[in-house]
């Protein structure tokens, strides 16, 4: 068996040079990677050179590159960390020799197949974190020297900086094009309410699980959401965007702000490991006069209305999702006066070091103007807050602000055309007529009209394959006027007495019109309301 001819400092010291080379500054990763593992071989006279990287789950080595048996990187070989060759390598974090590969020291088919017949290999490491393994390989017999391992730990120790700098800029990356597609591209237009938002990336570590969201919803309600996921960087990001598709999906089942994020917080503990976040979600009525929300852990928003100090809303605060199983979550509703406005925020913008949460909190409240719109107030807020600081935390917020609005605003439902939904649209179209100021027979014709028409759509309007139901009100002048639409194709009535509703729809309003074609079919009444009048 070979042994390495004894090294002198002079070879040492070229061999470390080389591999230490500035000159190849200018190279990007692959091409590093490539001339570093060419560099080992021909230093060690070695004949395959490799480096496997621990995925991100922290379990396997996966063959990222490699030299010489280049099958490696393009059959992605995994291997367990702890076994075989290279996962002890990077269980023990320590150089290992292999003087003879047999079955019962190398995982890896490929070596043995190519007849690889001895093997070096050292750990990856930066700031104590192993990133993965570096290896070499002849195909004749070797005795590696302690000298050939110093000379490989070099190699890898440079190795190792250049693959987490790659690594962390592939997660900056990565994490910020995923929070860009996941924060909403342009807040809904809502008659009577000013939108703006900002979201500003911590310094530290690159973008994190901050979010916010506003979402219209089948009732005419609108969901408005704050959000932080523990953590920061790809691995957070990515949490947030499951947490938002989740709670979205359970907004559209739940009407009950607390109940949303019971059912989150029971997807977090059962499908996430280690996973926390603060939420706080609001639910806005059609009227906009109120508004219903629940925290998990998240700060109070602050309330600023015309004339007043702002000041933060007393809410229950929950425990955050992911944590345990606590009380039962609370929901609390308020008021939403004409002229109020609401500002929503992630905890980066009031927590400073060395300085109080209560002082943040009343700073922030000092800046906020509810007669300053909603777009300048965000700018106001960050310049007094931030200002020319570093931000070591992301920064999200979210500000709603009511103006002087319509008496009621319009009510748009879009939901399927199925018969579960029948009873969620009579309970939006009996809030929003309580709002429109309908009571009595009024509201009563209305719900059995719009009752009517809904339930022809459902019934009628699709086959098999099912479509969408569209119902819109709005008040124009002292009337109600309603749309049922559908783009399906009408079968027939079916039964005995069917198909009468259309006739009952007339019976309960004061004009109707129906238009029917290959696109659809629109069902538009009205109904004059007198409210309370004599």
């Amino acid at each position: 068996m070979a042994a390495s001819s004894p090294v002198t400092d002079e070879d040492r010291l070229r061999r470390i040079e080389q591999i230490t080379d500035t000159g190849l500054a200018h190279l990007d990763v692959e091409d590093l990677l490539t001339e570093l593992l060419d560099r080992v071989r021909a230093l060690l006279g070695a004949d395959t050179a490799a480096v496997l990287l621990i995925d991100a789950a922290g379990d396997n080595l996966v063959a990222t590159a490699a030299r010489g048996i280049e099958e490696e990187v393009r059959q992605g070989v995994r291997i367990p960390v702890g076994k075989g060759f290279a996962g002890r390598i990077a269980a023990e974090r320590r150089p290992v020799v292999i003087d003879e590969v047999d079955h019962s020291n190398v995982m890896n088919p490929i070596l043995r197949e190519k007849d690889i017949r001895s093997l070096l290999g050292v750990p990856l490491i930066v700031e104590g974190d192993v990133l993965g393994v570096l290896h070499v390989g002849t195909l004749r017999p070797r005795l590696f020297t302690s000298d050939d391992a110093d000379l490989l730990q070099t190699a890898a120790d440079r190795i190792a900086l250049v693959t987490r700098t790659h690594l962390h800029g592939l997660d900056r990356a990565a994490a910020s094009v995923l929070q860009r597609s996941l924060m909403p591209g342009a807040l809904p237009k809502v008659t009577g309410i000013d939108f703006a938002a900002r979201y500003v990336p911590g310094e530290a570590g690159g973008l994190g699980g901050d979010w916010y969201d506003v979402f219209p919803l089948p009732s005419g309600r609108l969901g408005i959401v704050i959000g932080d996921v523990v953590g920061r960087g790809l691995q957070a990001a990515v949490v947030m965007g499951r947490l938002r598709s989740a709670l979205r999906a359970f907004a559209l089942e739940e009407e009950d702000p607390a109940e949303v994020i019971e059912r989150l917080d029971a997807n977090v503990q059962h499908f996430e490991e280690n996973v926390m976040a603060t939420v706080l979600y609001a639910i806005v009525e059609p009227s906009l006069e109120s508004l219903s929300l629940s925290t998990a852990g998240h700060l109070p928003p602050v309330m600023a209305r015309s004339g007043f100090e702002a000041s933060l809303i007393n809410v229950p605060v929950d425990l955050p999702v992911g944590v345990s199983v606590g009380p039962p979550r609370r929901t609390t509703t308020i008021e939403l006066p004409a002229q109020s406005l609401l500002f929503l925020y992630t905890d980066g913008l009031v927590e400073r070091r060395g300085r109080s949460l209560d002082v943040g909190l009343d700073t922030l409240c000092e800046v906020i103007d509810a007669d300053t719109d909603a777009d300048a107030v965000c700018a106001s807020v960050l310049h007094r807050m931030i200002g020319a600081d570093s931000v070591h935390d992301d920064v999200a917020m979210l500000v709603l602000r009511r103006g002087v609005t319509p008496a009621v605003v319009p009510l748009n439902i879009v939901v399927p055309a199925v018969p579960r939904v029948l009873a969620d649209i009579r309970s939006a179209v009996r809030r929003w007529l309580g709002a429109a100021g309908a009571t009595g027979e009024d509201m009563a014709d209305i719900l059995v009209a719009a009752g009517e028409a809904a339930s022809n759509v459902v019934e009628h309007a699709y086959g098999p394959a099912g479509g969408t139901l569209t119902l819109q009100m709005e008040r124009e002048g002292g009337s109600v006027v309603t749309t049922v639409r559908d783009n399906g194709r009408w079968r027939s009535a079916r039964g005995h007495n069917r198909g009468r509703g259309t006739a009952l729809i007339r019976q309960c309003s004061d004009e109707m019109d129906v238009i029917a074609g290959a696109g659809g079919t629109t069902v538009t009444f009205r109904r004059r309301i007198r409210g309370d009048a004599p």
